[in-house]
């Protein structure tokens, strides 16, 4: 029977642009949803800018605009991260908007009104204040030693080292973030939301602990019910009430009959996820509250570890005591490090940059799968690393996946016109194992142990390849008798291929596209995968499916800003001219450099595929030259162009080659000479290879001069 999911993410902070521990969340998020949805589930998977609090109305003010004009900048930078990391939200919205006006109200007015007992109260309170700023402090813009694990430079409502929640007041040594002054305690009336309840406390109690959360998560919540810190310096057991409110200045939302007084940032926030919601099933024609009443909707977020408490203490007891569903299960997850281990972080603006990572032409399902690749369903914190990067992807995704369909589908479509054939008993055993671990991958996915499923998905293949290596098929190809055989290794090879499709594409959604279209077939579900694909089904020819990391790409991945700022070998200071090409002109080289290159006019006289490469061609070209015997010799040159030329549409051509580079012997045969061609450096955006191509009358032989 199909589910009902309604899917989160933590909202962004709408102060700056994403970085790479959000893209890391949204990847994990998206990968499950995407499987969700393989399995006939539906899915809504909405987010949405946190564009509330004095930090924004703060920034704006430096800026010179409204905080509404500064967060709709912010918001119009998004599209790019997501699109570009293939983020599969139904929809992305702001906590600024009507519907989380309407909602965080509403809600508020259900805690005051709950008839059980009002759950807020007022209290006047002792607040900090900046003398030189003249206003009160938010909470994140006090900063002092943590009472609890006395770590210093902490922010005034919770702990990033040791997690504990605390009130500002219970820093040692505060200052303002703003200013640096010492701030001043006065007196301000403030609404709290009494998480102290015993009503709070038993649901919270239970909640916490009733196999909704990862074990280590509920064991560390359940500390925080055993003692809590007071204002005075003492302690008692239980949870602290939940101070909900803030004074004018404050860019929020306001609170009902409290004129001056708007909600704290975290109490409309997660709210925002209900606003997102409402707000995309307005624009299809549901109702809002006939969704949410639906017994079987399932709720999930996923968040990071620094959140922890909003969202398994106040967001919860928020839902559950306005009359709400509570949340099916919060995913927590660690923190993303990179090469050196160091904690990204937000504030601290530290981290891989993920836009650069898409400009640099990088795919972004490489990151995808190495993300995927390390992510299990605890609370881990990851680590990048470059050279371990590269090896995964270039080993795993092309040596051993991608290289299944370019070791059969050319003998397919060569010698059987594309059609796939009957498959023997020992390939339809190993078809049967492949499909044996459905059921076995699917439950990994859905408990998001991503690296697991893909280790096994990763083994599969390993069996796929090994069936491969035992029949070579490459050899049946040039054995007479054979074909049938042959048709019949390949077939298996494709079948086996959908199948490891099907197994990645929650991972590589737009590589899985790809091999749809490629096979000619139905997207892949894992229902359908179960059904093979038939004898006689014609499949498409084989283009290049991925590319493999060049070291290249990783370096600029992670080369400073600044070391860019000469020429590299030159020493000069780059014009402000865009560089020819995407690069910049190579240094100068002397008359006589160039006089020992011999460039020759050259005909393709054959050209054809080259068996177990999708990047190469293999030309016979005349150079002019004679052999002993005074004939024609031809010379063998193999050319990585095959992603853009057909071999019969070079055949007879006229080009231009490099006629005294030394011989290269490459695993093809031995290569004698180098065909010019032009290209983009980004060949990610600029994907085309173009061969040099002389004017009429120039014939094979000529050297240019």
């Amino acid at each position: 029977m199909s589910r009902q999911l309604f899917v989160t993410t933590a909202l962004p902070y709408a102060n700056g642009k994403f970085h790479i521990g959000h893209i890391m969340e949204y990847i994990q998020a998206d990968i499950w949803v995407r499987f969700q949805r393989m399995m006939g589930n539906s899915v809504d998977f909405c987010c949405a800018d946190d564009t509330h609090g004095a930090p924004i109305m703060i920034a704006a003010e430096k800026a010179g605009v409204t905080p509404q004009a500064f967060v709709a900048d912010i918001a119009a930078g998004r599209k790019p991260y997501l699109d570009g990391f293939h983020i599969s939200f139904d929809n992305w919205h702001s906590t600024d908007a009507p519907e989380n006006h309407e909602l965080a109200q509403a809600i508020y007015r259900d805690l005051r009104d709950n008839p059980d007992g009002s759950l807020i109260e007022k209290r006047t309170i002792e607040q900090f204040f900046d003398p030189q700023k003249s206003m009160f402090l938010p909470d994140r813009f006090i900063k002092g030693e943590c009472p609890k694990c006395h770590a210093k430079d902490q922010y005034g409502d919770n702990c990033e080292v040791c997690g504990a929640v605390y009130a500002p007041t219970d820093l040692i040594n505060p200052y303002s973030a703003l200013s640096g002054a010492k701030p001043e305690l006065r007196q301000s009336e403030h609404f709290f939301f009494k998480l102290s309840d015993p009503r709070c406390v038993s649901f919270l109690s239970e909640w916490t602990q009733d196999g909704k959360l990862q074990p280590e998560v509920a064991n560390k919540i359940k500390e925080w019910f055993s003692e809590r810190s007071n204002p005075d310096g003492s302690t008692s057991n239980g949870l602290g009430d939940w101070d909900i409110s803030r004074d004018a200045p404050y860019f929020g939302i306001e609170i009902p009959d409290a004129p001056g007084k708007y909600f704290y940032v975290w109490l409309d926030a997660p709210i925002g996820y209900l606003a997102s919601l409402k707000n995309l099933l307005s624009r299809r024609g549901v109702n809002f509250d006939a969704y949410m009443a639906n017994p079987a909707l399932e709720q999930y977020h996923f968040i990071g570890k620094d959140i922890v408490t909003f969202h398994t203490l106040f967001w919860p007891a928020t839902l559950h005591f306005s009359g709400r569903k509570t949340p099916s299960n919060v995913f927590v997850h660690g923190f993303l490090t990179v090469n050196n281990g160091e904690k990204m972080s937000k504030s601290r603006g530290t981290g891989l940059d993920p836009l650069k990572y898409l400009k640099l032409g990088m795919n972004p399902e490489w990151l995808r799968y190495y993300l995927a690749a390390k992510l299990s369903a605890r609370n881990e914190d990851i680590d990048f690393n470059a050279e371990d990067f590269m090896a995964r992807v270039n080993s795993d995704l092309i040596g051993k996946f991608v290289n299944i369909a370019s070791r059969a589908a050319g003998f397919l479509s060569k010698r059987f016109a594309g059609q796939i054939g009957v498959v023997s008993e020992d390939g339809a055993a190993l078809l049967h194992q492949l499909r044996g671990e459905r059921a076995q991958i699917e439950q990994l996915y859905e408990s998001r142990e991503f690296a697991k499923a893909l280790r096994e998905t990763m083994l599969l293949a390993d069996r796929v390849n090994a069936y491969v290596d035992a029949n070579k098929p490459w050899e049946l190809a040039k054995q007479a008798g054979m074909e049938a055989r042959l048709q019949d290794v390949c077939s298996v090879c494709i079948k086996a291929f959908r199948i490891l499709t099907c197994y990645l594409k929650p991972v590589l959604p737009e590589l899985a596209l790809q091999v749809e279209r490629f096979l000619n077939i139905e997207p892949l579900n894992f229902v359908n995968i179960m059904q093979p694909l038939a004898a006689g089904h014609v499949i498409g020819n084989y283009q290049h499916l991925m590319q493999r990391v060049d070291v290249k790409q990783l370096d600029a991945l992670f080369e400073a800003p600044d070391s860019a700022a000469t020429s590299a070998g030159t020493g000069q200071t780059p014009t402000s001219n865009p560089a020819p090409g995407g690069e910049a002109i190579a240094a100068t080289i002397g008359i006589e450099d160039f006089a020992k290159i011999d460039l020759r006019i050259a005909k393709v006289v054959a050209c054809e595929a080259v068996q177990g490469s999708t990047k190469l061609l293999r030309l016979s070209l005349d150079v002019g030259e004679l052999d002993d015997a005074g004939q024609p010799r031809l010379r063998q040159v193999f050319s990585g162009i095959a992603s853009m030329y057909q071999p019969e549409d070079l055949v007879g051509k006229l080009t231009v080659v490099v006629a005294n580079l030394a011989p290269r012997t490459m695993k093809f045969g031995v290569s004698e000479g180098m065909v010019l061609a032009a290209s983009h450096a980004d060949e990610k955006k600029n994907p085309g290879i173009y061969v040099l191509e002389p004017f009429a009358g120039a014939v094979p032989g000529l050297r240019i001069h």
